[in-house]
């Protein structure tokens, strides 16, 4: 039997252990059950994206737009709209 030691964020960790007793598993259980499911199916079980706000072009999008800002260029005053 092999140990496996993992560093998570305490928030992280604590939501964890709440999701493992609501189900009625320990976070080790819990645990066990997802590397189980990893090595049958040869997969991750869930689908990992990267976040598209993230992407090279939204990033350069971004900080063209910061210079235009800081530079003055393109920059418009709006009057704001009161919502009741």
């Amino acid at each position: 039997m092999a140990t496996v030691s993992v560093r998570i964020d305490d928030s992280t960790k604590n939501r964890l252990d709440e999701f493992s007793r609501s189900v009625g598993l320990n976070t080790s259980a819990l645990i066990k059950m997802f590397a189980a499911k990893v090595a049958q199916e040869q997969r991750i079980p869930f689908d990992v994206e990267i976040d598209p706000f993230y992407s090279s072009q939204n990033m350069n999008e971004l900080k063209r737009r910061a210079a235009n800002i800081a530079a003055g260029r393109n920059c418009h005053e709006h009057e704001l709209i009161e919502v009741d």
